[in-house]
């Protein structure tokens, strides 16, 4: 992976191609869409699972589908406005809940890794047709590539908003030893963080476990489609260099990085998300000239 140095002028992101190359880039405004959606929330049954709450845009393919963070839901502004940009230029679209969150059922202290990606895949096999771009946002990208290795046939590109994969196992991993003996007695984890009231999250400590049969970042990642990784450089919960690893492990030759000086976790500024919405724009047009 070629690396550069910054350049101070905020109307620039810097894009790092698979190839090596290093290109700046201007930030191309999004396509305005004053139209919201008036789509309402339906739910997919599924024997012995919870049922998954999730709002459905049809429309053309490639679709899109929306993978939310850790605790997130679907009706945060990143999927909201690439609903939006979807209906714009006739796409379909969808948003989901994973199990325990939002408006789906369950309970999130019983969910690990494997349950959610089984819902990334439960919403692939029963909700969408036709191939997808799945927009995986932190956990949302380690579940999107997850579900991309699972269901390879589904998938015409992945695009990763500050993708946390392995999250979970690399900062446990990283803690002293007595605090690791200590969770693993206490059966729970704290891990801090500044979107919970509480100031963490409490992680049982089997979810870390059960993570631990899911890392990527180890091995050559099985994936051949287009990937896209967007990335804040000011992100203080998943390190950028986490999207160089993705893009150093995935077979595909077609994948950029995408890095935003001042950038933060969630990506959810304006600017950030009128790059999310370009990065999915040139995306669909590369994938519908090639089909």
């Amino acid at each position: 992976m070629a690396s550069a140095a910054l350049g101070g002028h905020r109307n620039w992101v810097l894009r790092l191609c698979k190839q090596g190359a290093a290109i700046l880039q201007p930030r191309v405004p999004a396509q305005r869409t004053d139209c919201r959606m008036k789509s309402s929330v339906q739910y997919l049954a599924r024997k012995d699972l919870p049922k998954l709450a999730y709002q459905k845009l049809k429309g053309k393919s490639p679709g899109v589908i929306f993978l939310p963070g850790f605790a997130s839901d679907m009706n945060g502004q990143k999927a909201v406005a690439l609903e939006d940009f979807c209906k714009s230029l006739g796409h379909s679209c969808i948003r989901f809940d994973y199990t325990g969150c939002g408006s789906s059922e369950g309970n999130m202290k019983e969910c690990t890794i494997g349950k959610w990606k089984k819902d990334v895949l439960s919403i692939l096999d029963d909700v969408s047709e036709g191939p997808q771009i799945l927009v995986g946002s932190s956990m949302g990208g380690w579940l999107m590539l997850l579900a991309a290795l699972a269901r390879p046939e589904k998938i015409a590109a992945l695009v990763g908003v500050a993708p946390a994969a392995d999250h979970f196992v690399t900062v446990f991993n990283q803690l002293p030893l007595e605090e690791k003996k200590a969770a693993e007695e206490l059966g729970e984890w704290k891990l801090a963080s500044k979107y919970s009231e509480e100031g963490f999250y409490t992680i049982p400590y089997a979810v870390i476990k059960e993570a631990e049969n899911h890392c990527l970042l180890n091995s050559p990642i099985p994936i051949t489609s287009p990937v896209r990784l967007i990335h804040g450089m000011k992100d203080e919960d998943v390190p950028w260099h986490v999207s160089l690893q993705i893009a150093e492990q995935v077979l595909s030759t077609d994948v950029d990085v995408i890095l935003r000086k001042h950038g933060l976790h969630r990506m959810s500024e304006k600017d950030d998300i009128k790059l999310l919405v370009y990065t999915i724009d040139d995306l669909i047009d590369k994938l519908t000239t090639l089909g």
